[in-house]
């Protein structure tokens, strides 16, 4: 799996995959098209939303075609992350599973994987921490929870052409790359199978958004996520953990923020709003320099400026890695350069700005 052929054969099968799917909606679209009613629907006409189908085939190949040492990682893997898969398929061809439900799912992956491997986040590198995981149940129960955040928060960022596809794409590679600074190629070598498994969807995906990535596909893509990054620091010690957490801080960001903000409105975390960053790009930079008759071009716009909250991080990942207090730093910057663009989009200014400043930007967005 090594190989650059290996990832490309896995990319085209995704790719393949994913252009079958679209070309013959008409035969299986009463079970796997995406309304373009809803509170968080952005596109203009009904969509595959079943993407995920297609990574899981590019990942079935390159797991079936890998090494041995490649495929004692893949096969777990795969298979703890039957539950988190299920549920989210079972969403995109019902639309009747709760979000209660598929979180269970999740942490359930997150069980099932420390059952198939012996492996869970014991260490972060803070000592009184540290100490209590060093009862199992503890490190279990961080590892579920780990393993279902994340899933949950690739999930929430799933809103247009190409972002989560794109984002997963990213963090995958960049988790690569820190194992293949460690020598931890097998490691690397998975976590870019991933990456090419869902460069592939995206080839079809993003810009023109034929196919979706469905909660199928974001369940799957953000527990696997989840699980490498437990296993980087796991594998290789002179990794600090919290470069995990960097690597995939704008997700989480995104999660936190939002339940967050959603607890503050008197909501149900779970409940859908137009107020994630991701849509507040749309509605209040995008439009200003995509015409309204490009509707997919509008959609698809958001998805390169979102990127750049994957990307940063990402990239201090790469010289941060060894370092605790470094990742932290990195981590706490980035927070804040979210929250900062943020309240920039909600209250028309940036917190050093005048108040009539904030409404004039507001009158003349108004105008717009």
């Amino acid at each position: 799996m090594s190989f650059p052929e290996s990832f490309f054969a896995i990319a085209a099968t995704s790719c393949l995959v994913a252009l079958v799917i679209v070309l013959t909606k008409n035969l299986h679209g009463r079970f796997t098209l995406d309304s373009d009613h809803g509170i968080q629907k952005f596109h203009v006409a009904p969509t595959p939303r079943v993407g995920g189908l297609a990574v899981v085939a590019a990942l079935v190949v390159g797991a079936f075609t890998a090494g041995a040492d490649e495929q004692a990682i893949l096969f777990p893997l795969l298979l703890a992350a039957v539950p988190a898969f299920a549920f989210g398929i079972a969403e995109d061809l019902t639309k009747k599973v709760s979000v209660t439900r598929r979180l269970v799912a999740t942490l359930c992956s997150g069980v099932l994987a420390w059952q198939l491997t012996g492996i869970a986040l014991d260490h972060l590198d803070l000592a009184p921490v540290d100490f209590i995981l060093q009862w199992l149940p503890a490190a279990v129960i961080l590892t579920a929870f780990a393993a279902g955040g994340i899933a949950n928060a690739v999930n929430m960022i799933d809103g247009f052409n190409g972002l989560a596809g794109g984002a997963l794409v990213i963090m995958f590679g960049a988790l690569g790359l820190v194992a293949f600074q460690v020598d931890d190629v097998v490691l690397a070598s998975v976590c870019w199978a991933f990456a090419a498994a869902f460069a592939g969807f995206l080839a079809i995906n993003f810009p023109a958004g034929k196919i979706f990535l469905g909660d199928g596909g974001a369940y799957l893509g953000g527990f696997a996520l989840a699980w490498l990054a437990i296993l980087l620091p796991e594998r290789n010690t002179a990794v600090s953990p919290w470069v995990s957490l960097l690597i995939c801080a704008y997700p989480v960001m995104e999660l936190i923020f939002s339940i967050a903000r959603r607890r503050y409105r008197e909501h149900h975390p779970g409940a859908a709003d137009r107020l994630h960053l991701h849509s507040l790009v749309h509605a209040r930079v995008v439009r200003h320099f995509v015409p309204a008759d490009r509707p997919t071009l509008r959609n698809a716009a958001v998805s390169p400026l979102m990127w750049l909250f994957a990307l940063v991080p990402a990239g201090f990942a790469q010289f941060v890695w060894h370092s605790r207090s470094q990742c932290l730093a990195v981590v706490l910057l980035t927070s804040a350069a979210y929250l900062l663009c943020y309240l920039r989009l909600v209250r028309f200014r940036w917190p050093w700005s005048s108040a009539s400043a904030a409404l004039d930007n507001a009158e003349a967005l108004d105008r717009v």
